[in-house]
């Protein structure tokens, strides 16, 4: 938490006073019904569901999955008070077990993909940090994943989309095919058209459990350099750190290698599903104090005793270790909170990760979750988010300070030459947005092209784009 922060309401880089422009806000302050991101911040709304796609998608302002993004980027404009959800479109329309060609309709969720071919021996060929999302939406946030050094963003393995554009036509597009609208449509939010349908290649892999290595690193410094080695010998790494700690242990922290384990290491049956536990309820915001934030980073970093650890694990514990605990977003309380997810380019140099963290601790930014991941080269899609350099993630408590907060990581990242994630911001103002990221002209154009009118738009594509809110 930023229960330290000190003036954190500042202004922009070019010097120039900024105002919020958040439209999301705690379920408690919204008066009928409630449309939320996964950070529980949301407007009032409903969702409109059906099994087709096409028709359900007509006349909609914007489509939505399982509501995993964390921001505002699934939820309405204001004035609008539907979305169109796809959930009930979720058919694999086809399978090629030769190729591992896949064409699905936009709503199958990756958890069903995994349910039903998993154990054999197919895996999507990236995977985000949770299975609850669907097809469509890992399109819309061209989604990164564990291994993005070795394999790139999910887009890098889409071979076709078919979209309904603004207009009520329905396109397929490719590379070879109105490639710029297949382009921005990779990381694009869901602004160029519907997506009603992906074709994507799934991978191979070896056995249905991962072989896991993991190992307790002392400071930022080393941990950075262990990462580094790691991508060359290992095709999945990611780290936790301890965003508080101070001075000689700053940015100590646990480090995952894994790889899919061999058949003679692995189990002989296929791993069944991890039992779930429900959080029962919303924490209460004392329960967030910084206090009990070191607490946990402290034991949690203490708790792996071992220097260094390694073998077979379930596949869930590796890729997917929230999702054990149903709705753990009520660990943030009532008022909701952010994730804050940053990718620092490896041009900025070695030292990149421990300026933001210095950074951090002297705002007083505190999380429990702080992920640290290695990212390959920048992939196709005009507004992906990785480029070569590190990604770091953390979680923030929506509070009166946040904005502030929010303002000044973005600041920096700003002068490392970096950017953020918008499958995870609510926070961050227009002007910061195009500060970091120079693409957005490219976009914006296209997407003009294909919705002059901006008929599909968002609570975030207003806020950052500029966008008619009615």
């Amino acid at each position: 938490m930023a229960d330290d922060l000190n003036g954190c309401e500042a202004a922009s880089p070019s010097g120039s006073a900024r105002s919020s422009h958040r439209t999301a806000r705690p379920r408690h302050e919204v008066d009928g019904p409630f449309l939320a991101g996964w950070g529980r911040l949301g407007v009032v709304g409903t969702e409109r569901r059906d099994e087709d796609l096409a028709a359900l998608t007509r006349d909609a302002v914007l489509c939505r999955g399982l509501g995993r993004s964390y921001g505002d980027s699934s939820l309405p404009p204001p004035g609008i008070d539907e979305v169109a959800t796809t959930t009930l479109a979720d058919r694999i329309l086809a399978f090629d077990r030769e190729t591992g060609f896949m064409r699905v309709e936009a709503g199958l969720s990756l958890q069903t993909l995994n349910r039903l071919l998993l154990h054999q021996g197919w895996f999507t060929p990236v995977s985000p940090g949770t299975q609850y999302v669907t097809v469509g939406g890992m399109v819309a946030s061209d989604i990164h994943g564990k291994n993005h050094h070795v394999a790139g963003c999910f887009g890098a393995h889409v071979q076709t989309l078919r979209l309904q554009v603004a207009d009520g036509r329905i396109i397929d597009c490719s590379r070879d095919h109105e490639s710029d609208l297949f382009r921005a449509t990779l990381g694009g939010m869901g602004l160029t058209g519907h997506i009603l349908e992906v074709t994507f290649r799934m991978r191979r892999v070896a056995s249905p459990w991962i072989y896991q290595e993991t190992e307790r690193i002392t400071d930022i410094d080393a941990f950075m350099a262990a990462l580094d080695d790691a991508k060359e010998a290992w095709p999945a790494t990611m780290g936790w750190i301890d965003c508080l700690k101070r001075g000689r242990g700053m940015g100590r922290g646990i480090l995952y290698r894994g790889r899919w384990a061999e058949p003679d290491e692995a189990p002989s049956h296929a791993p069944s599903p991890k039992r779930r536990q429900t959080m029962p309820c919303d924490l209460p915001s004392w329960a967030l104090s910084r206090a009990s934030i070191t607490t946990f980073n402290g034991l949690l970093y203490r708790t792996h005793w071992r220097r260094q650890t390694r073998g077979i694990v379930h596949p869930e514990v590796f890729y997917y270790p929230l999702d054990k605990i149903q709705r753990w977003n009520r660990l943030y309380g009532r008022q909701g909170f952010t994730q804050y997810q940053a990718v620092l380019p490896r041009a900025a140099g070695t030292g990149a990760a421990r300026r933001f963290l210095e950074l951090l601790t002297t705002v007083g930014g505190a999380s429990f979750l702080c992920v640290i991941k290695d990212c390959g080269p920048q992939g196709e899609g005009i507004l992906s988010f990785p480029m070569a350099g590190i990604s770091i993630a953390l979680d923030i408590p929506s509070r009166a300070h946040t904005q502030g907060l929010i303002d000044r990581l973005n600041a920096h990242v700003i002068d490392e030459g970096g950017r953020i994630y918008l499958s995870k911001d609510t926070f961050t103002r227009a002007a910061d947005f195009r500060a970091m990221e120079p693409r957005l002209d490219a976009f914006l154009d296209i997407r003009r092209a294909w919705d002059p009118d901006l008929r599909i738009r968002s609570a975030q594509s207003v806020r950052l784009f500029g966008d008619p809110s009615e």
